[in-house]
């Protein structure tokens, strides 16, 4: 029999401060920038509430609420949102995923880390998720190292 490893369970942390927020955004905003893209970035506190919204001039206004649902998403159920996209493009628990009402399902989600605690997470919308993806990572980098 095969012994599975599971991992501790993600502990909450102190909410993400403003400052720590807008350097995340500001971040993510860089990346978007330099790549020429228009995007919308959004940052909540672990609890999926929104802490700073930055619409890039040129951003497709649908993306305001997607941005802030991937980081929703990716704090509430404490990954990023690219591991729901890939298990749906394998065709893994579809139905179960499908059926999540309070989800978004393609990558540009990811939660915030600090000192080993989830203190909120930042949501990216307004290219390919791909892309939306590399912003967010941009951002959380300055939290998650």
């Amino acid at each position: 029999m095969t012994t599975q490893v599971v991992a501790p369970p993600l502990a909450y942390g102190p909410p993400i401060s403003l400052e720590a927020a807008s350097r995340v955004a500001e971040a993510a905003r860089a990346h978007a920038q330099a790549n020429g893209w228009a995007m919308v970035i959004a940052v909540t506190d672990a609890g999926g509430h929104l802490v700073l919204l930055l619409r890039m001039d040129h951003a497709a206004h649908g993306s305001v609420e997607v941005a802030q649902r991937k980081a929703a998403t990716a704090a509430a159920f404490k990954r990023t949102t690219k591991g729901f996209e890939e298990t749906l493009a394998t065709g893994g628990a579809t139905l179960r995923l499908l059926s999540m009402h309070n989800a978004i399902l393609m990558d540009g989600g990811v939660p915030l880390i600090e000192n080993g605690k989830l203190i909120g997470a930042i949501g990216v919308s307004g290219m390919h998720p791909t892309q939306d993806g590399q912003t967010a990572e941009a951002g959380a980098r300055v939290v998650n190292g």
